[in-house]
């Protein structure tokens, strides 16, 4: 649940006359007896809302950023739902929400401590499925860096896997001809050299 836009209290009591529950991890807070607006516990946590609390500027500027924040958060974690994501895209979808800047970089910090985001499993993860489907090196780096990995962790998550050559000779066996296995080994990815040491090299005439 987004959290509400912050309202306007002018003209009203800034003390909080009440906390009320409005429905499961929410609170409806009240002003001068008069409703507020409604926040997520965390945000009742961290400002130190209680009832009685006079809620001048500087602390209703603190709400606003703890808000912000959650719905930071909030975006991001529904987005890690549909399918685990590299701090750099999910950065992007952040972005492309409206997100500012700063509840971005909370967010992303909180989900990164909590091992949600954490870019050099991701690479291994994704590297080893795409190698165990039949990708070579080539393959697999370009679409982890499509997948917003760093280059470095993208280069460490290839060089652990099985060696090409071997991976290679596995795929090979799809085919008895050499000329179709060369071929299909090339759009795999595979490098020139691996192709040559598992089929040899192929006359001029080859594809």
């Amino acid at each position: 649940m987004r959290p509400e836009p912050p309202s306007d209290y002018s003209g009203r009591s800034s003390r909080i006359t009440a906390l009320r529950r409005a429905r499961p991890g929410w609170v409806a807070v009240e002003l001068g007896g008069e409703p507020w607006r409604t926040v997520p516990d965390a945000v009742v946590v961290r400002c130190g809302l209680r009832t009685g609390l006079e809620l001048e500027r500087p602390l209703a500027r603190e709400v606003g950023r703890e808000l912000r924040r959650a719905q930071a958060l909030g975006d991001a974690t529904r987005a890690l739902r549909a399918r685990p994501l590299s701090e750099q895209r999910l950065r992007e979808r952040l972005r492309a929400r409206g997100v500012a800047r700063e509840a971005e970089r909370s967010a992303l910090a909180t989900l990164s401590d909590a091992g949600f985001v954490d870019d050099a499993r991701l690479a291994e993860g994704r590297a080893a499925a795409l190698a165990e489907r039949g990708w070579g090196d080539a393959a697999i780096a370009a679409r982890l860096a499509g997948e917003g990995i760093p280059a470095e962790l993208a280069g460490a998550a290839v060089s652990s896997l099985a060696p090409e050559r071997d991976r290679a000779a596995r795929v090979a066996t799809s085919t008895s001809d050499p000329r179709k296995a060369w071929a299909l080994l090339a759009r795999r990815g595979f490098d020139a050299e691996t192709i040559d040491a598992v089929l040899g090299p192929l006359d001029e005439g080859a594809p």
